[in-house]
């Protein structure tokens, strides 16, 4: 069993930064490959970026590439979302997941462990 907390989001003004972190349990974090998601009212879930457990590979949506950085401390079993230049429509509560896994997916369904969420708003 992994449990995810995830902290760091809040209200920010377009143009904006916010670094969001997810610390892990467990003594095996290096073997898990770590995602982000978003979830905004009334639209499905959708991947933000997502990193393979050594750290050395990682993957963003259009929508966050060039904006968003992706990266780990295995040490602390912590993954992080460097999110610059905020956008309104980056508004939404932003979940970390994990899974056991070499390859990484983009897709939510083949995340097994989810954090509660955090809510970034970006003011316009």
């Amino acid at each position: 069993q992994v449990q995810l907390v995830e902290s760091g989001g809040g209200l920010v003004p377009t143009g904006g930064s916010l670094r969001l972190s997810c610390a892990a349990s467990g003594r095996t974090f290096v073997r898990y490959a770590m995602g982000w998601f978003r979830q905004a009212p009334g639209k499905e879930r959708e991947f933000v970026a997502a990193i393979s457990g050594s750290g050395a590979n990682t993957y963003y949506a259009d929508s966050v590439r060039g904006r968003s950085t992706i990266s780990r401390d295995n040490a602390k079993n912590t993954v992080y979302l460097q999110m610059n230049t905020l956008k309104p429509e980056d508004t939404a509560v932003y979940y970390c997941a994990a899974v056991a896994s070499a390859v990484v997916p983009w897709t939510p369904y083949e995340y097994a462990y989810w954090g509660q969420g955090t809510q970034v708003t970006v003011s316009s």
